[in-house]
């Protein structure tokens, strides 16, 4: 049994490396676009409130750790989202009002030989081919496995000499598999808003890490609660938290694949033609 508890040690912490740094593509993309509207409002609503039941019902189940530290995580960076997206919309707007301003002041300079259009245009940037982008996704899979399994080493390092628990706790309370089942709820459907929002948008202003970090942080998630134990009481216990992670994977693969669709379509639409 302690190579499993060691498995689920190990799972739990790559988890935490996921989901540490899985919010962080999406931070620095809106940073650098001044701008949040990649992502639906709704979505990262829905998620939040995914996130504050599974952090009360982690906390009355008493669950693994590792499941209370990445739910309080998970909050917080919500918030930062949202801030984020209503923020540049603000900042947006005051400079959108105060070029239109400008642009009042100066039309009746404009005379007949004025050009309508400027030759200043920029056209569309090239993007790095998709093979790249792999190699690109694959790299910080590995850096965040190691990451992950690093932690658990030291981890492991510190906790030599404690006793070992037999077994994680198995006991059923009703208060915390609601909250359970409620947050699963939630993670799939703040999917739905996101994928119907990719089709407007061509997923312009989306990080693909955001989903490719949340497919790999839920599905360690759930294998390190299944390592834990297999017996059908604790399995039944943790049935919400195993259905909202590994629920939630398929979505997300379904936003990955729009994602390398559109990619795939704005590529040959900017090949040059004989």
């Amino acid at each position: 049994m302690a190579e499993y508890a060691t498995l689920s040690s190990v799972l739990g912490w790559v988890s935490i490396a996921c989901w540490i740094v899985v919010y962080s593509p999406q931070i620095v993309e809106n940073f650098r676009l001044k701008s949040g509207e990649g992502l639906s409002v709704l979505f990262v609503l829905i998620w939040l409130l995914g996130d504050l039941c599974n952090l009360g019902g982690a906390l009355m189940a008493r669950l693994l750790p590792t499941i209370i530290i990445l739910a309080v995580y998970y909050t917080i960076c919500d918030m930062i989202l949202l801030f984020q997206i209503y923020y540049y919309r603000w900042v947006n707007t005051r400079e959108e009002r105060s070029t239109l301003s400008g642009d009042a002041s100066v039309i009746t300079t404009v005379g007949e030989e004025t050009p309508l259009l400027s030759d200043t245009r920029e056209g569309p940037k090239e993007k790095p081919p998709i093979s790249r982008e792999f190699v690109k996704y694959a790299g910080a899979l590995v850096f965040v496995f190691a990451t992950g399994v690093t932690a658990w080493s030291i981890s492991d390092y510190f906790d030599k000499g404690e006793e070992i628990p037999e077994g994680p706790d198995d006991s059923l309370e009703w208060n915390s598999q609601i909250m359970g089942w409620t947050s699963a709820a939630l993670y799939i459907g703040a999917r739905i808003p996101q994928i119907f929002k990719n089709f407007e948008t061509k997923c312009e202003g989306l990080s693909p890490f955001l989903f490719l970090f949340s497919i790999t942080g839920n599905t360690t998630y759930a294998l390190s609660i299944c390592a834990a134990s297999m017996d059908p009481k604790y399995l039944l216990k943790s049935a919400s938290w195993l259905a909202g992670s590994s629920l939630t994977v398929f979505l997300d693969v379904f936003v990955l694949c729009q994602f390398f669709y559109y990619r795939s379509v704005e590529r040959g639409h900017t090949q040059p033609t004989s």
